[in-house]
């Protein structure tokens, strides 16, 4: 496997694991559940941007995603989309990047 898809992959694995570390933390310490990560993600006009710049990109990479994978006709590439919408961007993009650049059969 080529080092750029190889990087690709670490990427996707850290974007998967090291946020959802993050989160799990959030909900050990304060034991809210869900809705209290959610609420953590517009306490303050800092984080809801972040937030709202996060959801942005996920959306146009969804579009992306879904737009292309139509073209080219790349169907494991859409494995990317759940992987956004459940998982975040930070896994998603780097996923869909290693999945798109595969060698074409």
């Amino acid at each position: 496997m080529p080092p750029l898809r190889l990087t690709y992959l670490a990427l996707a694995v850290w974007g998967a694991v090291h946020p959802m570390y993050w989160f799990v933390t959030h909900l050990r310490e304060t034991g809210t559940g869900p809705a209290g990560l959610f609420a953590a993600w517009f306490a303050t006009p800092a984080t809801t941007g972040l937030t709202w710049d996060v959801t942005i990109a996920a959306t146009a990479l969804t579009v992306w995603i879904v737009a292309e994978t139509r073209v080219r006709r790349n169907w494991e590439a859409a494995l990317a989309v759940p992987a956004t919408i459940l998982i975040g961007l930070g896994c998603g993009l780097p996923l869909y990047l290693f999945l798109r650049t595969r060698p074409v059969r």
